[in-house]
């Protein structure tokens, strides 16, 4: 049985107690209609770590962010489970590890290691039948759901998942009363916009990407001083690093007005003190050693949820958080079942992880293969490919000025060894860290004997996550491709029958796990419902249906007449 929405923050305020968080009495609020679903804005930020100056970043100008926080939950202790975008979203959006859905290679669209001529290979990944996103799934119990644009889940773009998807959706399309889920995705601050402006590439695309950062950014005020910023050590200390990272300061000051918009819409349409925002990024900052890895510079983001009326503001909850935890977490609050086969837990429960997961593999055309495991304290990080270096060519990356910045030292030899260690090989097959003394992940401890029993915790902390979780980058890509793809062409999915049963609609596809949208004015059936279970027809309908599994192409429409 689930547990309603209100009984739920009753639960949130016993377990902050139990945890010795900061606590403030709880503020009462009211709802003018069905308190157990409540609507949910989801926010998410592009390759931005914890520089928010309510997170403990002094340099950080987030004025608007520090204030919203102040009204919310703060998550302190919250990672992704992949350091690059197209996993970290699809595990997300599943609440599923990207390994169990074929999602971990970043991205399905690159030159792939090991396939024939090495040439340029597009695909879509295919979940286990079963697994669907989760808007999908509250559109089915009545929300309505949108999207600004984008996805990214490398499983394609089902039409079953979102009512509107475009760069100007909201919740304004929905019916009157009806609860919503709401997804913003911020791009202005993605690594590509830390690009200087009127750089130059031998590659259209990289230069396509600038002419729109020149666009978007075109209002954007410099507020940071590089004098100021603090360089990590495993990054050159230099004049091109630290405007490199005053840059993404800048970006992140300007891009945080946007929440400013979010909520005053909210305000405006008389919404707000009945929503849930949810504040986060897609992983960690967009720079070298950060972006595309499983340290925590790379998984480690902000997360922050501001409940209606403010109620728990100013409160923190230190409990470990993963990115496979918001989808079951969002279905509680809609008050819907929690599948079987979600691998994420709630965080309105009572129990706290003891580890959270993350892996890197394919990025591009560069391979690689890694997992980690973490609990509040120690990480352990598995390197299947120690041959390979931390840093490797990469196009977009090397796009970066900061990168420019590294090859170029390097090739001087003028590199320090913490920076010259991510272009050494071999590493070490595994590696440990002592996450509260050195933050940075800088000294491996994994020869340690002092650290033997950790160690061996860890390791086999991961060996049972695999074990329980599947793990297709176990699996040739290639051979992955193939038992999804055959011969690399895409699957269609099976043309829904329709068939009517004592006045009831029912809709049925042959190919295992497809989503069906279907109307019953004739209209085109993406825009329609999506079908959960028999339905009642008026007499002289005209049913128009569509089916889609994830990663297949769409079925064709099928259609018939109900007789009146």
């Amino acid at each position: 049985m689930q547990v309603g929405f209100a009984k739920l923050l009753a639960i949130v305020v016993v377990a902050l107690m139990l945890n010795s968080c900061a606590f403030k009495t709880i503020e009462s609020y009211a709802r003018p209609t069905d308190p157990d679903r409540p609507n949910i804005v989801l926010i998410v930020f592009e390759d931005m770590g914890l520089r928010i100056g309510a997170f403990g970043d002094p340099i950080a100008t987030t004025p608007y962010l520090d204030q919203l926080v102040q009204q919310s939950v703060r998550f302190p202790n919250t990672f992704t489970t992949s350091g690059v975008c197209a996993p970290s979203r699809s595990a997300l959006i599943t609440g599923v590890h990207q390994q169990t859905l074929g999602t971990h290679q970043m991205r399905t669209k690159s030159p792939i290691p090991g396939m024939t001529g090495g040439g340029l290979i597009e695909y879509e990944a295919v979940p286990p039948p079963e697994i669907k996103a989760f808007p999908e799934l509250l559109r089915r119990a009545g929300y309505y759901t949108s999207n600004n644009g984008k996805t990214d889940y490398q499983f394609g773009d089902p039409f079953t998942i979102w009512d509107k998807n475009d760069p100007q959706a909201d919740w304004r399309g929905r019916q009157t009363g009806q609860p919503f889920f709401a997804m913003f995705n911020i791009l202005q601050t993605h690594e590509s916009y830390i690009w200087p402006e009127d750089r130059e590439s031998t590659n259209p695309l990289l230069n396509a990407v600038t002419q729109r950062n020149r666009k978007e950014l075109a209002s954007k005020k410099k507020v940071t001083d590089p004098a100021n910023v603090v360089v990590p050590p495993y990054l050159p200390d230099t004049p091109v690093v630290r405007a490199d990272i005053a840059r993404h300061y800048d970006n992140i000051a300007f891009a945080e007005q946007q929440v400013t918009d979010i909520i005053d819409r909210l305000k405006e349409d008389g919404l707000l003190d009945n929503t849930v925002v949810i504040v986060t990024t897609d992983h960690g900052d967009g720079f070298p050693r950060m972006k595309r890895t499983v340290y925590d510079s790379g998984i480690h983001v902000p997360m922050f949820v501001r409940y209606p009326g403010g109620s728990l503001a100013g409160t923190v909850d230190d409990r470990l958080v993963s990115f496979i935890d918001l989808a079951p977490t969002i279905l509680q609050w809609a008050d819907i079942e929690r599948p079987a086969w979600i691998q994420g837990q709630s965080i309105q429960s009572e129990a706290r992880r003891d580890y959270i997961f993350a892996a890197a593999d394919r990025h591009d055309q560069v391979p690689g293969r890694t997992k980690a495991v973490r609990d509040a304290r120690w990480k352990y990080i598995r390197n299947y490919r120690p041959e390979l270096a931390v840093l490797r060519p990469l196009a977009f990356r090397d796009a970066l000025p900061t990168m420019q910045e590294i090859w170029r030292l390097a090739a001087a030899e003028a590199l320090s060894a913490n920076v010259s260690n991510l272009l050494s090989t071999p590493r070490g097959e595994e590696e440990l860290y002592d996450t509260q003394a050195d933050p940075h992940e800088i000294n491996n401890l994994s020869e340690n004997t002092e650290h033997r029993q950790t160690l061996a915790r860890l390791g086999k902390a991961m060996d049972d996550w695999i074990a329980q979780t599947g793990d297709l980058s176990a699996v040739p890509e290639a051979q992955m491709i193939e038992n999804m793809w055959p011969d690399m062409t895409q699957p269609i999915t099976a043309k829904p029958t329709i068939i009517l049963e004592n006045g009831k609609l029912i809709l049925r596809s042959g190919t295992p796990g497809a989503s069906i949208a279907y109307r019953l004015d004739g209209g085109d059936p993406i825009t329609g419902a999506i079908y959960s279970g028999p339905v009642n027809v008026p007499a002289g309908s005209i049913i128009a249906a569509k089916a889609i599994r994830y990663g297949y192409a769409s079925s064709p429409i099928a259609r018939k007449v109900m007789p009146k």
